[in-house]
């Protein structure tokens, strides 16, 4: 859990002091913790938390499940709220990120599979009848009422971002006084049903008990270990309190001790100062960037997205697995972390919106990088090679004998490439901030990473490099399979890259050098590029395995006409046929689009996933979680946020873009904090259909070359308004001398437009997310 410190407490103790009272068991409107800004008519506004709670999501119909339920979280702690069984109840699904078991006789998914925990429920004296709520994403609360055939009952409720507990004030009409608590454990037994081996066994049944005033359900683990829901109620008068938290433990049986702790902790402190403490980190959060689009729909969504991974994970917490903190009551399969594309395809907008507090990804290689061992092959383990299997639990491990297989055998997988294509996220991270510590830590895994396929890389007679058949993932067997290939190349090359910039006399750079050099290129055909040797893409595929060399790795570059074709023809030929694309596959198009200076196209696919469009039985949901089937998952909605970011910068292959893919539909945007490669902070606004100003601080004195799409004349100032020297490279495009620290500011000459973000003008009508009725 995240630690406060005594001056932080104290500070927000004084913000609590100095506002109004929280309105009985606390107000649903925040007081102000931050200055408010000028708005340029004798007035002042605070923009982000406008724009923020213009996002809220609403409910005017009761929601039935984790697809529509209103979600609250800190990482570790999850929470929705939906109707129960009855009429006259409502469901409190409880969960948490560190609850698996730790039987590793088998593989992840089945013996470190994460457990359901089970429900609080409130039962009124009548039916429910209406609701009207809002989870609003600037506080990370929900509030609202709860009508019934007997009364009202008005409610607030957060999971506490540093407590990492529940509270829910509660506010009944006489006629629901005795509305009341309970709770539902569920079955501590993996959901998941494919390789189920038949000797597996649910743990034992928890035991309900009480201490200290607090009641608790303790469920143990047959490993050891296990994990405690506690949960107590306060009444004040009339008003209520209730606090509930879960805690974990293992290899000690501590769970049950803290998760009481908790509790008792939370209702003796001071209730105004810890909901404030809360408020500030969420508002905080809020702040560090700003995204404004004329269609307020995307806009919207956008704003949930960062609420949503903000609540999903910290640089602390467990990286994010399929539902996020939120397990399905139902359950599902998806009971680990999902390695071969999902976290990868999640964690990107943590880069670019500029949230590092949010790199689980760096931390947990950090952490249990010695644990991706046990995922190779036992032959090949020699203290110098590491790979992924997927699922792998939070602490990567895969479980039983499970490993990534043997390229060229019966036994191989299409998991070769996860270890790669999760360490490109670290890469990612230290491209955002240039800190070199990350690239210290990534340079040793990278290097064992890719001695895994150096066992396998043979030459051919043509002078090649080739590597024998693996599996495309989600597609077909291949040799020179081009997602390993892309990633392969990625990872040589940075590593040549890194030795040097590390100034590393590293003897394996030779090594690195022969295989950039000498790996074969990608077998083509008139479609472009191929799964593999002889192997075309023949029919739809949600996966884009075969484009990562397009996307996210940006091998090739638009820019270079002897690129553009085979690009093109390659992407062209996988949106061809769309009939099992999933939701992360639209996000991807529009990405791509973006990258290939197709605004309208990048759009379109955008809007294909947002509007909710029904393909191959995916859909986004109306809370924008995102279901498969009968499967749920996050990754995809955040994907697509990240999809918007990319239409407003992009930072790769030494140059900064600023709005490089915004529709003609789309006559203003405006953005703040934005973040791109080479440590670069960026805010720009567009008017009347092209860029008018632009502002980049640079956090690490990288060379900066810059794409402005400003018309006319321009000039480059300081962060002082003093002249900056210059030279255009390109049309358009211009490189700026910025030492570390240093701020440019670009406009059109003679102008002096207004630097602040701004909310730009919708383009119509737009219902708010959730279930407004």
């Amino acid at each position: 859990m995240v630690e406060v410190s005594r001056r932080a407490l104290l500070r927000t103790a004084s913000v609590a002091a100095g506002a109004a009272a929280l309105g009985g068991l606390w107000a649903r409107a925040a007081p102000p913790v931050f200055a408010a800004t000028a708005d340029g008519h004798g007035g002042h506004r605070d923009l982000h938390r406008e724009v923020a709670t213009d996002a809220n999501l609403r409910w005017g119909k009761l929601p039935t499940g984790w697809q529509d339920a209103p979600f609250l979280a800190n990482g570790y702690l999850g929470v929705q709220i939906y109707g129960g069984a009855t009429p006259q109840t409502l469901k409190l699904m409880v969960s948490h990120t560190q609850v698996q078991d730790q039987r590793g006789q088998w593989e992840a998914g089945i013996g470190l599979s994460r457990l359901p925990v089970g429900y609080l429920t409130l039962t009124f004296a009548g039916a429910v009848t209406a609701v009207d709520w809002t989870l609003d994403i600037y506080n990370a609360e929900l509030s609202g009422t709860v009508t019934t055939t007997q009364g009202s009952v008005a409610f607030s409720a957060l999971v506490h971002n540093d407590l990492g507990v529940l509270l829910v004030s509660l506010s009944p009409s006489a006629g629901e006084a005795n509305a009341a608590w309970g709770f539902q454990p569920l079955v501590s037994a993996t959901t998941r049903t494919i390789r189920k081996p038949a000797d597996y066994v649910a743990n034992p049944d928890p035991k309900i008990g009480a201490g200290g005033g607090v009641q608790y359900a303790e469920q143990p683990l047959l490993a050891g270990g296990g994990y405690t829901t506690a949960w107590r109620e306060r009444k004040f008068g009339t008003k209520r309190l209730l606090a509930a938290t879960i805690a974990y433990g293992f290899p000690k049986p501590t769970h049950t001790r803290d998760a009481i702790r908790g509790v008792q902790e939370a209702l003796s402190g001071n209730l105004d100062i810890l909901v404030a403490r809360h408020r500030r980190w969420w508002n905080s959060f809020h702040r560090k960037s700003f995204v404004s689009v004329p269609d307020k729909w995307i806009q919207r969504f956008y704003w949930i997205q960062l609420y949503k991974i903000a609540a999903s994970t910290r640089a602390d917490a467990p990286v994010v697995s399929e539902w996020g903190p939120w397990f399905p009551e139902v359950g599902n399969s998806w009971t680990a972390v999902w390695w071969n594309l999902n976290v990868q395809v999640t964690y990107p907008l943590v880069y670019s919106a500029n949230h590092p507090e949010l790199d689980a990804v760096t931390t947990t290689f950090r952490r249990d990088h010695a644990n991706l061992e046990l995922s190779v092959p036992p032959q090949y383990r020699d203290g110098e090679t590491y790979a992924l299997s997927h699922p792998s639990d939070w602490r990567l491990r895969p479980g039983g004998t499970r490993t990534v297989g043997v390229p060229g055998t019966p036994n191989k997988t299409d998991q070769t490439g996860n270890l790669l294509w999760g360490l490109q996220n670290v890469w990612l991270s230290y491209r955002h901030s240039m800190d070199e510590r990350v690239l210290r830590e990534l340079y040793p895994a990278l290097a064992k990473a890719l001695n895994f396929y150096r066992h396998f890389l043979t030459p051919g007679p043509d002078g090649f490099l080739h590597l024998p058949l693996t599996r495309s993932p989600e597609y077909a067997d291949a040799a020179d399979c081009t997602y390993d290939l892309s990633l392969i190349r990625w990872v040589a090359r940075t590593l040549v890259d890194t030795a040097a910039r590390l100034r590393i006399n590293d003897p394996r750079v030779k090594a690195w050098q022969e295989i950039s050099a000498k790996l074969v290129p990608y077998h083509q055909g008139a479609d472009g590029v191929l799964i593999g040797d002889g192997v075309p893409l023949a029919d739809s595929h949600r996966h884009f395995s075969h484009l990562l060399w397009l996307y996210p790795l940006r091998e090739k570059v638009w820019e270079r006409k002897e690129d553009r074709d085979l690009m093109r023809r390659t992407f062209d030929h996988w949106t061809s046929m769309q009939s099992l694309w999933h939701g992360y596959s639209y996000a991807a198009a529009s990405s791509m689009c973006s990258v290939m200076d197709a605004p309208e196209e990048a759009l379109k696919f955008l809007q294909v996933f947002l509007n909710r469009t029904v393909v191959g039985d995916t859909q986004l949901t109306p809370n924008t979680m995102y279901r498969e089937g009968a499967n749920f998952a996050i990754e995809s909605p955040i994907t697509a946020a990240q999809s918007i970011v990319d239409m407003q910068v992009q930072g790769a292959n030494g140059v900064l873009k600023v709005f490089p893919s915004v529709s003609a539909s789309w006559p203003e945007a405006s953005f703040a904090g934005l973040r791109a490669e080479g440590a670069f902070v960026v805010d720009a606004s567009r008017r009347g259909g092209s860029t008018e100003w632009i502002r980049v601080r640079s956090e690490a004195g990288e060379p900066l070359v810059l794409d402005h799409g400003i018309r006319g004349d321009i000039e480059v100032r300081d962060g002082w308004g003093r002249p900056l020297p210059w030279r255009a490279t390109a049309p358009g495009r211009i490189a700026i001398r910025l030492y570390r620290g240093g701020t440019a500011v670009i406009s059109g000459r003679g102008r002096h437009p207004d630097l602040d973000p701004r909310d730009v003008t919708a383009l119509g009508s737009a219902p708010a997310w959730g279930l407004p009725g």
